[in-house]
């Protein structure tokens, strides 16, 4: 009878009727976005997973479970977009960075740490200045000038 798409076209919903009883009925059909593990084991993709691992990172930050959820969403939309119906397990964690980012730039670190195995004090001042570079260019693109640390305490 009607099919549209619905949840950001991740799933249709179909209104139907019963051949024999003629009842209207809905169902919902959702596409599986399927992640192949580092082991080989496939999986279907949980958005509760990413919500976990991202709250582990912001343990203590003052970022609220609507951003948590958002961000799963996001996170899985960008997956589909990119990959279609599989993907690998570590796109997923490449696809948490940059919205993290933007969200909580200490859960970031958390996160990027584990992430991107960093083992030296230098990984995480490399870390902090492409984070650094990254919200400066942000704020040009916005229409601000943003001063260098060195910069900052120079007319002091």
């Amino acid at each position: 009878m009607d099919s549209r798409t619905v949840d950001d076209g991740v799933a249709i919903r179909r209104r139907r009727e019963c051949t024999t009883c003629r009842t209207r009925f809905t169902t919902v059909e959702r596409s599986v976005l399927l992640v192949t593990k580092r082991n080989g084991v496939t999986e279907e993709f949980s958005r509760d997973k990413v919500i976990r691992g991202v709250q582990r990172a912001c343990q203590g930050r003052d970022v609220p479970d609507d951003a948590l959820k958002r961000l799963a969403h996001e996170v899985e939309q960008s997956i589909r977009a990119a990959h279609g119906s599989q993907v690998e397990a570590h796109e997923i964690g490449l696809a948490i960075l940059d919205p993290l980012r933007q969200l909580d730039e200490v859960a970031y670190l958390r996160f990027a740490s584990v992430y991107k195995s960093f083992h030296t004090a230098e990984d995480f001042e490399q870390e902090i200045l492409s984070l650094r570079a990254h919200r400066a260019v942000a704020h040009q693109d916005d229409g601000h000038v943003v001063p260098d640390d060195a910069d900052a305490g120079a007319g002091q």
